[in-house]
């Protein structure tokens, strides 16, 4: 990281960074450019393992890419505000993110359930909402479990 001074290398400050963003990007090999797809997530930890989930439709495009390589890159990033130096004419962006890398896989079936609770804890749904389960046979699961990561943050 170029900018050591923003680096934020706690763990625990990039799981909190984490559970404030609401899209993570996924960037996967594609067949002449790289393929980012924005998703849904849901985030699970055990120690220093980190694991994110995705949910999607039966078939498409990251599948078929991640068919051929399922080594991804992910982005996140929240707090946006818009920082203006008016004496001194500056202007930048302040934002906390997380970046990293891991492999990709498909949920097994009996544990889809799971999986989906997982993603629905991480958004602020009503309380007592509980989604069809009659949708779950036509939902694809992934599972990422990341194998490395790094945070940043930009203050004033």
């Amino acid at each position: 990281m170029r900018r050591k001074d923003r680096e934020i290398s706690d763990f625990d400050e990039m799981i909190e960074v984490i559970k404030k963003c609401d899209v993570c990007r996924v960037a996967m090999q594609g067949e002449e450019y790289p393929y980012v797809v924005p998703l849904n997530f849901g985030i699970e930890t055990d120690g220093t393992q980190v694991v994110l989930y995705f949910h999607g439709a039966l078939e498409g495009k990251k599948y078929e890419l991640l068919a051929k390589n399922n080594k991804v890159c992910f982005e996140m990033d929240c707090g946006h505000t818009l920082y203006t130096d008016m004496e001194q004419g500056n202007c930048t962006m302040c934002y906390e993110s997380v970046i990293g890398f891991g492999v990709m896989e498909e949920v097994p079936e009996e544990e889809k359930l799971e999986a989906l609770d997982i993603l629905m804890e991480h958004y602020p749904v009503p309380a007592g909402f509980r989604y069809n389960e009659a949708v779950v046979p036509r939902t694809r699961l992934l599972r990422l479990r990341v194998k490395e990561m790094t945070g940043k943050r930009r203050e004033k």
